[in-house]
């Protein structure tokens, strides 16, 4: 009935099944045999028949920042260069936007 659009970082399970013209945001997991109906916020972890919201991954001030700095753009390079920083979303954050530094 319409597109799918899966933004970056976005892992998805074993199984899943996402109907048209629905929306998984940036970072978000999709646990496996779920059928998505309906738009995925970021960062979300979602699960079952139909998929539900299970919690977030981070807090919405986290994830605002994340969702700002944009880091899926970064060259590859940089990447490499920090990927010690992507373990920690607090160390990472710290390290990378301006209100904490």
């Amino acid at each position: 009935k319409g597109p799918i659009v899966i933004e970056e970082n976005v892992w998805i399970g074993e199984m899943v099944c996402i109907l048209g013209n629905v929306h998984i945001g940036r970072g978000s997991v999709i646990g496996a045999g779920s059928v998505v109906t309906k738009d995925i916020p970021p960062y979300s972890i979602v699960g079952g028949v139909p998929a539900k919201i299970i919690r977030k991954r981070f807090s919405d001030s986290e994830i605002s920042e994340l969702l700002q700095l944009k880091w899926w753009f970064w060259a590859q390079e940089k990447i490499k260069e920090n990927v010690e920083k992507f373990s920690n979303v607090s160390d990472f954050l710290e390290a990378y936007t301006k209100s904490k530094a």
